[in-house]
């Protein structure tokens, strides 16, 4: 009983521990966004070193999950539970891997006028930030119907992806000069498009903590 309330205040802590990581790259992903959009480069600055943090609290979870699995005796659901929260730690970590990219992409633009009205990239932005929300969620109520809720938002994400590449194309039709920028502008879609990726392998760890079944939801 003694072991089994230590295993209890444990995965509580670490739960809290994923949300904050989550919580934290939600933020550096919206804040890239909108700083690539306002041109704000000391926010971008900011983005970017964040990433040290991220990575930071990424390896002190696994340690913390490694630990626990070594010293605490968890039975086959709580195994898969530190699993997914293992899972939740790397793959968060590499979206806060692409809203450093989108940082640097703000600086690498500088301070030349942008080749159009950013317009889908921020809605990207938003879709990613609802399905983040949703599968933490989905994680937090052990909610395997809700984690497959989430998936077919992707397509959103994907349509808008391709109509960033068209209307940069058409842009490049009309100023070829422009090619540097609209391979940044395509590669910050492009983050924002595996970010999405990223969370339907997520949600797919989360339907396993719940039922210990592994499947695709794509």
């Amino acid at each position: 009983m003694v072991i089994r309330l230590a295993l209890d205040k444990e995965l509580i802590n670490l739960q809290n521990d994923v949300l904050a990581l989550g919580n934290l790259v939600e933020a550096m992903l919206v804040d890239s966004v909108r700083f690539l959009k306002a041109r704000d480069f000391a926010g971008s600055e900011r983005v970017m070193a964040q990433d040290a943090q991220v990575n930071a609290k990424r390896f002190h979870l696994e340690d913390q999950i490694l630990t626990t699995i070594a010293l605490q005796q968890p039975r086959a659901g709580d195994l898969r539970r530190l699993a997914a929260m293992l899972e939740f730690a790397s793959e968060l970590e590499r979206i806060g891997d692409y809203a450093k990219g989108i940082g640097k992409i703000n600086l690498m633009i500088g301070r030349q006028d942008l080749m159009k009205p950013l317009i889908d990239i921020p809605r990207m932005c938003e879709i990613c930030q609802t399905m983040l929300r949703q599968v933490l969620t989905a994680f937090v109520r052990h909610d395997a119907e809700l984690a497959c809720t989430i998936p077919p938002i992707d397509d959103d994400l994907d349509g808008l992806y391709n109509q960033v590449y068209r209307e940069l194309a058409t842009c490049l039709m009309v100023n070829p000069a422009q090619l540097d920028q609209a391979n940044y502008l395509l590669w910050a879609a492009h983050n924002l498009e595996r970010t999405g990726d990223r969370v339907i392998n997520l949600c797919e760890r989360v339907v396993y903590m719940v039922t210990g079944e592994l499947a695709e939801l794509n």
